[in-house]
């Protein structure tokens, strides 16, 4: 009982943990392919370690020292033969648990990679069947397959080779008891009661630490799960530091009117540069940028330029390896990011909505200025609309009107005083680009766009460029 009560609560911790460390940072991180295999099987797989592993453990060292004692008060030459082999072992398993954990780890890897690349052909399976490309990746899948399987049966081979190892060890261990006892039995050094109370109690100090090495292996997939797991965890440790959770909290202003003093920057960036992990170079090199309350800068640039990440950046999901966020004169570092994203409406590439109506979508932003709110986005359905699961019923661009009014409620009923729009207008006409563009820069809010469009650039107070650093007026 108390061993899968462990177990229950260990891995819903970590579930909670690797959760956490998501919303720290959703970009930049493990994939959603990866993710759900480490919460779901993966750390079910824990199981063995708390209910088999674990109370094995503890018997493998008690069960053998009362044994050994038992035995030594009748006969001290068979105790000292079993506290010479025993040791034995555990050093074979330590050996052979070095090669299962790399065989496992290997596994393990070979999986997730398979889990996303099947992730991934479903996700691009409209535009492969565009081109009618669906069918030739029937051969890659084959291939991630036939390697998932090398990996497992060479997993299950280890496993299988060790189980024979430590069962041959403590055989002849046990063997080597009984070979003593018998020739002693014979010449009459040892009384019959004494020499069968140690063959039958002999095997039974060899069993528990030979069952730690079988258990060992019912683990060794939750092991590597739960390593995945602190991986993804350690990547966002701003969200789990006490001194995160401690950090101040900012004060909440309201929005500077667009017509009145230009006011100190709410948002810059001073000189950022962001490398990802395994990259060559930085997405990222010596930005610098600010953003008043009330003024829209756009972020223009060639794809893959680095806007994005910018924009990542500035809200605190990732951290620069050079230079500084600052928010309101304050280093982000010093801040605690929750209370800074609580200022911050954004909108994505790719917005998230729910299953329900737009409106429940545009709710999520603030109660009440739903009906304005889409108006003011373009929007040319009402809020009774349905949604369906990822924004299913509504196509891109809508999903886009969507998001941005609920990024216009977030300003207008939320209090949020910054929006960051990454590619907001893309997909609307003209018309409608401009109107979005002037119900940003009436919120009174500042506002950091990314944006390729001519008519956003035009509209924008500043245009800086991430590729050449320069900025136009």
């Amino acid at each position: 009982v108390l061993a899968h009560r462990s177990a229950a609560e260990v891995k819903s911790e970590l579930r909670r943990d690797v959760l956490r460390a998501r919303l720290a940072t959703p970009v930049g991180g493990a994939s959603s392919a990866t993710l759900v295999r480490v919460v779901t099987t993966g750390l079910d797989a824990l199981d063995g370690y708390f209910s088999k592993y674990l109370p094995q453990l503890g018997l493998a060292l008690t069960v053998p020292f009362l044994v050994g004692g038992a035995i030594l008060l009748a006969d001290w030459q068979s105790a000292l033969i079993i506290a010479f082999t025993l040791p034995l072992i555990p050093v074979f398993m330590a050996l052979i648990g070095w090669t299962t954990q790399r065989a496992t780890a290997h596994s393990f890897a070979v999986a997730d990679r398979l889990a996303n690349h099947f992730a991934d052909l479903i996700a691009g399976l409209p535009t492969l069947q565009a081109f009618a490309r669906a069918r030739a990746q029937r051969t890659g899948v084959e291939v991630g397959e036939e390697q998932y399987r090398e990996a497992t049966m060479r997993t299950l081979w280890v496993s299988f080779l060790s189980s024979f190892a430590l069962e041959l060890l403590a055989t002849l261990s046990v063997a080597v008891v009984a070979v003593t006892v018998g020739f002693r039995l014979v010449y009459g050094h040892v009384d019959f009661p004494t020499a069968l109370f140690v063959l039958i109690l002999a095997p039974e100090a060899f069993l528990p630490v030979r069952q730690v090495g079988v258990h060992f292996h019912d683990s060794a997939d939750g092991v590597a799960a739960a390593d995945a797991a602190f991986e993804i965890i350690d990547a966002a440790p701003t969200l789990l530091e006490p001194a995160a959770r401690e950090a101040p909290h900012l004060p909440r202003k309201a929005p500077h009117p667009v017509d009145g003093p230009v006011p100190a920057p709410l948002l810059t960036l001073d000189g950022v540069s962001y490398t990802y992990p395994g990259a060559d170079s930085p997405a990222v090199e010596g930005l610098s940028l600010a953003v008043a309350p009330g003024e829209v800068v756009a972020l223009s640039g060639a794809s893959g330029g680095g806007k994005s990440t910018a924009l990542a950046l500035a809200m605190g999901f990732l951290s620069p390896s050079e230079g500084r966020v600052i928010v309101d004169g304050v280093d982000l570092a010093e801040l605690d990011p929750a209370a800074w994203r609580a200022d911050v409406a954004w909108v994505a590439q790719e917005p998230g909505l729910v299953n329900g109506t737009v409106g429940d979508n545009v709710a999520l932003g603030g109660a009440s200025g739903i009906a304005e709110a889409l108006r003011d986005a373009g929007a040319d359905f009402g809020p009774d609309k349905a949604v369906g699961d990822d924004g299913e019923g509504l196509s891109a661009g809508e999903r886009r009107r969507v998001a941005l009014a609920r990024a216009l409620v977030r300003i207008r009923v939320g209090g949020a005083r910054l929006l960051i729009l990454d590619e907001p207008t893309a997909g609307l006409d003209a018309a409608t680009e401009a109107r979005v563009v002037d119900a940003v820069r009436a919120t009174g809010a500042g506002a950091l766009i990314v944006s390729h469009r001519a008519a956003v650039l035009a509209a924008a107070d500043r245009v800086v460029s991430v590729a050449a650093m320069e900025v136009a007026g």
